[in-house]
């Protein structure tokens, strides 16, 4: 029998999701993530801005919502193994939601591409970790001959089932905050802005709503494949997660955007981290750089006029901070030593 936990995402949508009585269900609880208003953030930004928390999914990043859904239909189909190729969030997903189905997973990654914290939590789990000499794209090109020649279920985001869990938090922006002007997100292969479409589309055809925010997808300058409209031989950046030079959902994530009416913006890692440490400082909100990138892009936009003063836009951070230890501590303020005295520790917290 496959575990079923009740308050998970798959639950709360069954009527939305392509699931049946059928398909088991297998969740951590994932979904139903904070919003958060960021008066100070918001402040320095000039809007009325809005952090959708996805980092608070159980391994840590919105993975969850579509790994929810493709574990599920895996199950059901009777899947012997799952694969992945991973930057890192994906494959601790894979990982944990395979464990919980009891369905034995391989994850393919960049070797030495891959933040500590990811790749400790598919170890952790019990997954295969295979690191190539290669790229993601050189990672993801592999897994996909490997499901053609064998019986093994691809995970990955071109699995139709990730973008289903995925729309879901659209949904949830819908019914906490309505639909804002704005929705900012990062992209690496572009399948949660494509997501994010579908789900208020959704919610507009169901009468949840009747509009929906114009897209701004945010890009790392220097893995900005759907910026430049063009793959990336070699993508670089501090933002592990969405260094990625061949986004597998380029075109719906283009149509997307063009329906939007929004577009496309690149920040250099400077500005990323400058904001990823502001996000923090400022709302007390610890997300991994990726994610900081959602925020980078909304400045550049507002820098160049294209978000207008006063919008209400929400900026998807997408994982949690301790996905990417090194660069926290490396980032961070320095810790203080001092002698295990009083008077020490005084002049510390009175300077």
């Amino acid at each position: 029998m496959h575990p079923v936990a009740p308050n998970g995402l798959i639950a709360r949508y069954r009527d939305r999701l392509p699931v049946t009585d059928a398909t088991p269900v297998i969740s951590l609880g994932e979904g139903s993530t904070p919003l958060l208003r960021a008066d100070r953030l918001g402040a320095q930004l000039g809007v009325e801005l809005y952090l959708k928390l996805e980092g608070a999914n159980p391994t840590g990043s919105f993975k969850d919502r579509g790994m929810t859904m493709a574990l599920s239909k895996a199950a059901e189909d009777g899947a012997q193994k799952v694969v992945c190729a991973s930057t890192g969030n994906t494959s601790a997903s894979a990982a944990a939601y395979a464990a919980r189905a009891g369905i034995p997973c391989l994850v393919v990654v960049p070797g030495g591409r891959v933040a500590l914290g990811k790749l400790a939590q598919a170890q952790a789990v019990g997954a295969t970790v295979c690191a190539i000499d290669g790229s993601f794209d050189d990672a993801l090109r592999l897994v996909r001959e490997l499901c053609e020649r064998h019986p093994i279920t691809l995970v990955n985001n071109l699995n139709p089932y990730r973008l289903e869990g995925q729309k879901t938090a659209a949904f949830e922006i819908v019914e906490e905050l309505g639909v804002p002007d704005w929705l900012s997100l990062p992209v690496g292969n572009a399948g949660n802005i494509t997501a994010y479409w579908q789900g208020f589309n959704e919610a507009v055809a169901a009468g949840d709503a009747t509009d929906r925010p114009r897209l701004l997808g945010c890009q790392a300058a220097g893995a900005a494949a759907m910026l430049q409209d063009t793959d990336i031989a070699a993508p670089e950046t501090i933002a592990t997660a969405i260094r990625i030079g061949a986004p597998v959902r380029r075109h719906e994530a283009a149509r997307a955007v063009q329906e939007a009416e929004g577009g496309f913006v690149a920040a250099p890692d400077e500005e990323i981290l400058d904001w990823y440490g502001r996000i923090a400082r400022l709302e007390g909100v610890f997300c991994e750089p990726s994610s900081a990138t959602s925020v980078a892009g909304l400045a550049r936009a507002r820098a160049a006029g294209t978000v207008a003063e006063g919008e209400r836009v929400v900026c998807v951070l997408t994982g949690h901070g301790l996905k990417d230890p090194d660069t926290a501590t490396a980032e961070g303020a320095a810790v203080v030593r001092a002698t295990a005295t009083l008077a020490a520790l005084e002049r510390i917290a009175l300077s």
